[in-house]
């Protein structure tokens, strides 16, 4: 395989994580941090592919500020996750805004920072729709440790990403309240469900929902104290306030914002959220944990799927 030359955005955990990765297959890195200063245009010099690994925060300060530096053709890939609260851009959506030269892909799944820097292995999805350029990186990037699975949908992948932190901190919630297994199975089950709807209403596709991008990354962060959005959502279900149990995870809380934007988008598109919106509310500080579980429990009765309302099934 040849050497590859990477431009690395974003140098937090996520971010160190990928250049070990990179390194060990023996591409090099050129990375880029706000906390190490300088021009990020400057890591750009020879790089064959460039890297985006910044938080959401960041992202919307620094892809201006390379709109005119990227040359065009060079793959983009966005490793973020989330959705822009003032725009409700996802990631890739903001870097063709400002840098529409670029070919955009998307990198997301299962992917815990502290297991892949201990080196235990995991897969993950690399998503576009320039799909030879998909699968040519799929080959370049994929190692021992990282199995890299290609598919041509990055709107939902972006998408599912960013959903299910959301539900990860409805997940954390209900731990730290140790409602237990049939509880947390249901909700989980139910936010799956609730990624779908937003997924299908803005225009992502149903099996990217299923895959490691959606269902495999929920597994693996809602059941994982390694998960900020987990962390988060445990030290509220523990009684905490908003401010004091992010003050417990290290690093951004990125399902914070995001929930604020995925409701904002159900209001704009008018599909409905009915977790996203609980856990919105336990964000405001406008109810309790056990009042948001009891607001869930209480919604009224439904068919569980959309086939079973249109042949008339009753809920049971």
């Amino acid at each position: 395989m040849a050497r590859t030359t990477i431009a690395l955005l974003g140098l937090g955990l996520w971010g160190q994580c990928l250049a070990r990765l990179f390194r060990s297959s023996g591409h090099q890195v050129q990375g880029w941090s706000r906390r190490l200063g300088g021009d990020p245009g400057d890591c750009l010099s020879d790089a064959d592919l460039l890297v985006s690994a910044v938080s959401m925060a960041a992202l919307t300060s620094l892809a201006p500020r390379l709109s005119h530096v990227i040359p065009p053709g060079l793959p983009l890939v966005s490793c973020s996750k989330g959705i822009t609260v003032d725009t409700l851009l996802t990631p890739l959506a903001v870097w063709r805004q400002f840098c529409p030269q670029a070919r955009g892909l998307v990198l997301s799944g299962p992917n815990l920072s502290a297991e892949l820097q201990q080196g235990l292995p995991a897969a993950t999805v690399l998503s576009s729709n320039h799909t030879a350029l998909a699968m040519e990186l799929q080959h370049v990037l994929s190692s021992r440790q990282l199995r890299i699975y290609c598919n041509d949908d990055p709107r939902g992948t972006e998408l599912a990403g960013a959903l299910k932190n959301t539900m990860v901190i409805a997940a954390g919630v209900s731990d730290g309240l140790g409602l237990g297994s049939n509880a947390k199975a249901s909700l989980l089950c139910r936010g799956l469900n609730e990624m779908g709807v937003v997924l299908g209403a803005l225009g992502g596709q149903p099996h990217t929902l299923y895959g490691l991008a959606g269902l495999g990354d929920l597994l693996a962060t809602a059941n994982s104290p390694l998960s900020r959005n987990y962390r988060f959502g445990f030290e509220l279900g523990r009684g905490k306030t908003p401010a004091a149990a992010e003050a417990c995870c290290e690093g951004t809380v990125e399902g914070i914002p995001t929930t604020h934007a995925v409701v904002a988008l159900a209001e704009r598109h008018g599909f409905s959220v009915p977790i996203a919106r609980q856990v919105l509310q336990l964000l405001e500080q406008h109810t309790t944990p056990a009042e948001s579980v009891a607001s869930l429990m209480e919604r009224n009765l439904r068919p569980e799927t959309k086939l079973a309302a249109e042949v008339g099934l009753s809920s049971q």
